[in-house]
C-alpha cells in the first residue's frame, strides 16, 4: 500500500468550488472517477455529503470569505503537499435591467463571480509556483464574450473574469502554470431558476419573496417586456435549445486540467461554440437581432 509520501508524488489533487449541484458536482465526479484526490467544496456541507460518500474530500468554502479560502487551501497543502488544479466554478447569475438592479446586488455578483476566483488564485499560486506546475480553470460562460439585455450585471462579471484570465495566463506561463477559461452555453442545471429569482421573477408563478422587490431588483416600470420574457426559463438557459448536460461541461473542465498544453478557451457544446462567434457581429446587426427577439416574444 502506498505511503503518504508516495501518494503525494503519484496522485493529483484538485480543488473545486461550487460543488453543491450542476457543473461543480459533475466535475467532482469526473476527477474522482479518474483517480484524482478531489476536494469538493460548497457553502453548505450538507449539499456535498454524497460526494464524500463517493470518495471525495469535503470542505466548507464560501468564496466571498477570505478566511474560508485560506483555511481550505492551507488544509489541502498540509494534507497533500500540493494543489495540481483549481476549478473556479462557484457562481450565479444576477439578471435584471441595469437600472433596476441595486448597486448592492452588483457588488454581490462580483464578489462571488470575480473576487471569489481572485481570492482562490492568490491563495494557490505561491504553492503552484514552487512546484512549477499547476492549472487554473475558470468557469465562465458564453455571456463572458457576448452581453445581452437583462444580463449586463452577470455578463459584466464574466467579462471581468475573462479579462483577468487572459492577463493571468501570460503572467504565470513562465512558472509552468496554465490558465484555461471554460465557456459553456445553456446547461441543464438549476441556474435558470435562480436567475429568475435574482431578476425579481417568481419561478413558480405563485408570488412570494421572489417577486416582491426584496431581492435587490426594484422595478422601475420601464422594462415590463423584459420581465415577461424572463418568465420563460427556456430563454435564459436550463431547458432552452442547445442546452447540454453538466457532465459535458465537467468533461471539458477535466480535459483542460489534465492536458499538457491546454487551450486558452474551451466551449463545450455546439450552442457555446456558435454563441461566442456572435461577438464578431457588427453592433448594428446585434442590436437588430435583439429588436427581433423582443418583437417575437412580445
Amino acid at each position: 500500500m502506498p505511503t503518504g509520501a508516495d501518494r503525494r508524488r503519484v496522485q493529483k489533487t484538485v480543488l473545486i468550488t461550487g460543488c453543491s449541484s450542476g457543473i461543480g458536482r459533475a466535475a467532482a465526479h469526473a476527477f474522482n472517477d479518474e483517480g484524482w484526490t478531489v476536494y469538493a467544496t460548497a457553502r453548505n456541507p450538507a449539499d456535498v455529503e454524497t460526494l464524500g460518500e463517493a470518495g471525495c474530500e469535503l470542505a466548507t468554502l464560501d468564496v466571498t470569505d477570505q478566511s474560508d479560502v485560506d483555511r481550505v487551501v492551507d488544509r489541502i497543502l498540509d494534507e497533500e503537499g500540493k494543489i495540481d488544479a483549481v476549478v473556479n466554478n462557484a457562481g450565479y447569475g444576477q439578471f435584471g435591467p441595469i437600472e433596476d438592479v441595486s448597486t448592492a446586488k452588483v457588488h454581490e455578483q462580483f464578489d462571488v463571480n470575480v473576487y471569489g476566483p481572485h481570492r482562490l488564485v492568490k491563495a494557490v499560486l505561491p504553492a503552484m509556483r514552487r512546484e512549477r506546475d499547476g492549472t487554473i480553470v475558470n468557469v465562465s460562460s458564453v455571456a463572458g464574450r457576448v452581453s445581452f439585455p437583462g444580463g449586463g450585471v452577470y455578463s459584466g462579471s464574466k467579462f471581468a473574469l475573462e479579462a483577468m484570465s487572459d492577463a493571468l495566463r501570460n503572467e504565470v506561463a513562465e512558472h509552468g502554470i496554465d490558465v484555461v477559461v471554460v465557456e459553456p452555453g445553456p446547461v441543464k442545471t438549476n441556474f435558470s431558476r435562480r436567475a429568475q429569482s435574482e431578476a425579481g421573477v417568481d419561478p413558480d408563478g405563485e408570488g412570494g419573496d421572489d417577486a416582491d422587490g426584496d431581492d435587490g431588483v426594484d422595478r422601475s416600470g420601464a422594462y415590463d417586456e423584459f420581465y415577461a420574457m424572463f418568465e420563460d426559463a427556456q430563454l435564459i438557459g436550463g431547458d432552452g435549445p442547445g442546452a447540454v448536460e453538466p457532465e459535458l461541461v465537467a468533461d471539458a473542465v477535466y480535459d483542460a486540467a489534465s492536458a499538457t498544453r491546454p487551450p486558452a478557451r474551451v466551449q463545450p457544446g455546439t450552442a457555446a461554440r456558435v454563441g461566442v462567434l456572435a461577438r464578431f457581429l457588427p453592433d448594428a446587426v446585434f442590436d437588430r437581432g435583439y429588436e427581433l427577439v423582443r418583437k417575437f416574444t412580445s
